[in-house]
């Protein structure tokens, strides 16, 4: 019974963190970038992938052409929250994202991803 208190506390007391993370082929060099306000969801994106029902069809059917075991997850950057006065994680974190989508870019046979139409138009 004490055990169980213990891990429920060591759970409330984790800290949730968001940021952007990358799924990597490394058979072919392909990558997805994504963000998420909770990085502990890295095992439910791979979950998807295993059952077959994540949302981005190519990374998809590469998953299932290649297999898992040709994927690694990382975590790119953890953003950093401001202590202090108003934080807008959401939009901080699609700033984070768009700095790497910028940095990576991978659209087309270099990545997963699809480019926003708002990005075509500031090039």
């Amino acid at each position: 019974m004490d055990r169980k208190k213990i891990l429920k506390q060591q759970y409330k007391e984790t800290k949730i963190e968001a940021g952007i993370y990358q799924i990597k082929n490394k058979k072919n060099g392909k990558v997805f970038i994504g963000s998420t306000r909770n990085l502990k969801t890295l095992n439910g994106k791979r979950f998807e992938l295993e059952v077959g029902t994540n949302t981005n069809k190519h990374l998809q059917s590469e998953w299932k052409e290649f297999g898992q075991d040709t994927f690694e997850f990382e975590v790119l950057e953890v953003l950093k929250k401001k202590e202090t006065g108003y934080f807008d994680e959401k939009k901080e974190l699609e700033r984070l994202e768009d700095k790497w989508l910028a940095k990576l870019e991978p659209y087309g046979e270099r990545g997963y991803n699809r480019e926003k139409p708002n990005d075509k138009q500031q090039s």
